[in-house]
């Protein structure tokens, strides 16, 4: 006869086997859906200044501000596998020095109940748009892009890009306002 623990895990090994299919079906059932939707983002207010950057060195580099325009529903991204959606959005352009640029302006995490529908209407950007240059100034193609990352209850990590991103330029004279 098995003694108590071998049984006993026995019963483990087969409860952990069941937990580990029904959670790679349950991963199955979500994993081809189509997460995108569409997001309208629009500039408000734009404006470049050119000042020092006293956290790296004490060099003049560009600084944008943006007020914008954002809206769009993510209700329908919500299933039974999704915890929360981080979305972030990030702003992309070219430079002399740099063939791509990528900076983060603002970052939300919406847990699964909360309101989904965003309507934000001049807005700040939560984060500094530094350039490590002069590249802002009358660059005619900042592309402002909304994304997020599904953080599922099981399976894979995705990152989406959401329909609809906007373009825009910054103007060719800095802004000389007192900040």
């Amino acid at each position: 006869m098995h003694s108590f623990l071998q049984r006993g895990n026995a019963l483990l090994a087969y409860t952990l086997s069941v937990l580990a299919c029904l959670t790679f079906a349950c991963f199955i059932t979500t994993v081809f859906l189509n997460y995108k939707t569409e997001a309208d983002i629009t500039p408000v207010k734009i404006v470049v200044k050119n000042v020092p950057d006293y956290s790296a060195s004490r060099e003049k580099n560009d600084l944008g501000f943006l007020t914008l325009d954002l809206q769009t529903d993510l209700t329908n991204l919500f299933n039974w596998n999704v915890k929360q959606l981080f979305l972030y959005l990030t702003a992309e352009y070219e430079t002399a020095n740099n063939k791509l640029n990528q900076v983060v302006l603002w970052d939300r995490i919406i847990l699964r109940g909360e309101n989904a529908k965003l309507n934000y209407k001049n807005m700040n950007t939560k984060y500094y748009f530094w350039d490590d240059g002069n590249g802002l100034r009358g660059n005619k193609n900042i592309t402002l892009t909304l994304s997020w990352n599904i953080i599922p209850n099981a399976g894979f990590l995705p990152n989406i890009f959401a329909h609809g991103s906007h373009s825009f330029e910054f103007p060719v004279e800095y802004t000389t306002s007192r900040m």
